[in-house]
Formats: C-alpha cells, structure tokens, sequence
C-alpha cells in the first residue's frame, strides 16, 4: 500500500512542497528514510516510531521505505516527523488517505506530543501560493501561521489528537485569524528625558522619519549611548507588510518566542564588537539569516565602531547599499533582506578626549585610530555628527524635553508622505535609487550651485551628492513641505560634513 502525505521544506526564506511517500513492501520489517535528509531527518525513524506505539495505533511490522521528494532538495530539521508518521498510518490503512491540499507540519516528541519547529510563517506563505487550502501546525506555532489569509490552519497538540480528527471521532476547530495591531510597546528610555542634546535629537528625528544612516561621534558620557536607547521610541508603526516581513526573517532565524503570533514593533539588534562576519550578514552549511537580516525594517545599533575589526564592517557595505545580503555556499547562494537603519557610535580618539587639552593620543595613535573605517563605508553612511558634552547648567535644571511620543508623530507622518509619493517597494527616502532621485529631488539653480560649491570642498562623490538630497527630501517631508527648498538642503550638509569639519 502507498500513501503520499504533502509537508514543506524551507528554503532561505520561502518554502518548498515535499511529498512524503510512504510504501510498505515485504522483507525483514525495518524504515529505509531517502531523499536527502540530513541527521535530524534521519532521526526521526525512532521519534515516529514511539509516537506511534504511544498514540495507541500499531507501528507496521512491515518493511517500510519511505521518500521525501524532491529527492534533489536537502531535507533538514525535523518538520517531517508528522506528516512521516501520518504516511505510516495511512499506507497501513490504520487512517484514511489524506486531501492532496492539507499539508501537516511538526516535530514529534516518543510521547507523541507535537513540538514546535521554526520558520512556520514562511512555510505557511508558501502553501497558500502554491495552491494548499489547509495547514496542520504545532499549537505553539499557530498564531504565527493563522496571520497568513484565506489559508485554514489547524493547532494540534499531539498525534492522537489530530487521527481523532482525521476520523471526524473528535473535530478540532481551525484557529481564529491574527489580528494585525500595533501594540503598545514600552520603552525605556524617551527623548523627553534627556537633557540638552538639541541638534543631536534634530538628527535622529530625521534619520527615523528617512530611514537614514548615522554614526555619532563623542567623548565618553556625551550622551550618545542614551540618545541610541532613545531612538526605538520615535521610530514609526510597520505596516502589515513590514510586520509579516519582519515576523518571517525572526522564525527562520529561530529567534521567534513560540506563541507569540506577530511581532508588531520595529527589531532592535545590537551586536557585540567581538561579533563574527558571517554572524553579521549569516551564514552557516545551511544559511540562516544574520544580524542585518534581523534588523530588517528595524535598526541595527553599533556601539564602538572603531572596535570591530575593519573586515567585519566592509562585508556591511554591500548590504547598506542594496538593502539585501546575498549569501553563497557550495550547495546553494541564499538572499536575504536587510533594509535596516545603522546606528553606530564611536569615540572620537582611543581616549575619547581629541580636541580637548586632557587627550592623550599622538597623531599617529589618532590616524590609526581613525583608518579602522574606512572611507567607502563611511559613504554610506548618510549623517555623521559630533555629539558635544552637556552642558552642566542643562544638567542642573532637569528641563522636560520634547517627548518621544509627540516626535514620533510628525515621524509617522513623514513616512505618510514618502509612501503616497513613492511606489510600493520603496518605503522611506533612504531607498531610493539614483533614478528615483533626479525625478523626485528637484532643487532650483541657486540651490544647486550651493550643493555644487560643497561637494568641491569637501571632496565629496556623486553617492554622497544622492544621499544629501535623500537627506534634504526628509527633511522637507518633516514640514510637509512640496519642494526642497535652499534651508532643507543646508541642514543636510550640516549633518553629512559636521563630521569632517569637526576632525579633518
């Protein structure tokens, strides 16, 4: 007897069918596994065997050989367990056979318990395009998979449960929908809260409006640390796009808390210094996504810049680039998003005290210092300013600030803005390609020349030419202003060479 069960493999970050053909044939009784899987597939032989002694149905004493077509595609992980042990039962005819148009995924524990796997959202996008009308998911898995449309999806808790179902005895209810809500995140740290830091506060609210790349630079205590565990809290709702986007990369990773559905808040991530290149973009035999990955839609917050080695920060130059990260192996190349807003921070010597009496660096130690970035990735980086010392008046008085909430309005409503004028793939300024920007960047000649005279002084390239104007768009985006005018493009420069003018 042959039964052919329908699962899913995941792929990168899309999922592909596999037909589970189970046949029982004569011969010494024992479980032949082919088409390519890996150990954990492998292992399933005996987590399906128990589970299904154990769920109280009889295991086959048969010679079974089972199939996991494609056989060209390599199975991993142990999403397979059920819909293995569903074959078993029906090629034994211990359950009926199965619609051509459900598909069942899940690991199995010897009790016949279901476990969660990783990667269900991806897994359940790629069933309801590939034609499947229903999904069998572990029950922590479910409100992840029910946010995917006009696909039926079924939490099961073990295997008993769901051959109860199959054989209508005991009818499971499909889950309700998620919902897609912005949650009321809190955070801990609000603009409202930080003294003084005026200008450095000005920058963020507009690299949070854009999209747009920062690095601050400061002596110790500055501030600048404070004002990145700030910066998450005037960042704008996702939308449902973005949400699912960013909900699929965190499931594949395995980074995803089981049961939680959604994530409906902007990914912060925060790599150490001592992090590993292939931590960074991913990687691994089977690729995973890696910090830019999770930072998707979300920020990626450096501390320390100058203390990652140079090696590491070069592979982030394609990526702040192109928005993706192509990952190649010998098996197969792997790309995955990485739209993310860089936020890094540095001091601006070994001391952190340069320009000042009290600095203790030589100019070599300073220019070695300063070369550990290099010069085409600090081009990419949109805004670089100098984050001055508070002043201790400011400190004394503890004057309420302009709140994060009232900020992360006139945010939201910059990216309304850019959204009704950009097209739907693009979601902020900073994303903009060059052609985008001649037709939608338009300044007049007086403004022109202005950004001409600069880009002659300080010896800035065409890329940097794009940015400002990226930058200045923002800006004027901010005060719902139509045009860029000549004040929208100072105030960019201000930001792209307050940098230079501050250490050069």
């Amino acid at each position: 007897m042959l039964a052919v069960i329908t699962s899913l493999a995941l792929v990168g970050l899309e999922g592909e069918l596999v037909q589970v053909e189970v046949d029982l044939t004569r011969g010494l009784p024992g479980l032949t596994l082919v088409g390519l899987p890996d150990k954990s597939v492998e292992e399933a032989k005996e987590r399906v065997r128990s589970a299904i002694i154990n769920s109280g149905q009889n295991f086959p004493v048969r010679h079974i050989i089972i199939n996991l077509a494609p056989a060209n595609l390599k199975k991993v992980g142990p999403a397979y367990d059920l819909s293995i042990a569903l074959g078993i039962l029906a090629a034994d005819q211990q359950i009926k056979p199965l619609s051509d148009t459900s598909a069942f995924l899940g690991e199995l524990s010897l009790n016949g318990a279901v476990r969660p796997i990783t990667g269900v959202l991806a897994l359940a996008l790629s069933a309801k395009k590939r034609g499947l009308d229903t999904l069998y998911v572990p029950m922590d898995n479910s409100a992840e998979a029910a946010s995917v449309k006009d696909l039926t999806i079924y939490a099961i808790r073990t295997l008993k449960e769901l051959i109860a179902h199959l054989a209508s005895q005991t009818l499971l209810n499909p889950v309700q929908a998620t919902t897609f809500s912005q949650d009321q995140q809190q955070f801990s740290t609000d603009f409202g809260d930080i003294q003084g830091q005026e200008f450095a506060k000005r920058a963020l609210e507009i690299a949070a409006a854009g999209g747009h790349n920062v690095l601050m630079s400061g002596p110790p205590g500055a501030g600048k640390t404070l004002l990145s565990n700030a910066f998450p809290s005037i960042l704008p709702p996702m939308t449902e796009e973005e949400i699912l986007e960013v909900t699929k990369i965190h499931s594949i990773a395995g980074v995803l808390p089981f049961g939680i559905g959604l994530l409906t808040t902007r990914p912060i991530r925060s790599p150490h210094h001592t992090a590993s290149a292939i931590s960074l973009i991913g990687g691994g035999a089977w690729p995973k996504p890696g910090e830019i990955s999770l930072a998707h839609r979300g920020v990626l917050f450096m501390d320390e810049l100058p203390e990652f080695p140079r090696s590491v920060l070069e592979v982030l130059r394609q990526p702040l680039e192109d928005g993706i990260i192509t990952v190649s192996r010998a098996a197969r190349s792997l790309t995955f998003p990485a739209k993310f807003i860089l936020l890094a921070a540095q001091n601006p010597c070994p001391c952190g005290r340069a320009g000042t009496p009290e600095c203790t660096c030589s100019s070599q130690e300073l220019q070695r210092y300063q070369r550990k970035i290099s010069g085409p990735f600090l081009d990419r980086i949109d805004m670089q300013f100098h984050v001055a010392p508070v002043e201790r008046q400011a400190l004394i008085k503890r004057n309420q600030g302009e709140t994060s909430h009232r900020i992360r309005k006139r945010v939201a409503g910059a990216r309304v803005r850019q959204q009704k004028r950009l097209s739907g793939t693009i979601a902020c300024n900073a994303e903009m390609p060059a052609k985008i920007v001649q037709a939608l960047c338009k300044i007049d000649n007086a403004t022109e020349h202005l950004l001409i005279q600069a880009l002659e002084h300080y010896k800035l390239s065409a890329r940097a030419y794009h940015r400002i104007l990226k930058l200045a768009r923002t800006i004027a985006d901010l005060e719902a202003s139509k045009e860029i005018a000549g004040q929208h493009v100072t105030e960019a420069l201000q930001y792209r060479v307050g940098f230079q003018e501050e250490y050069v």
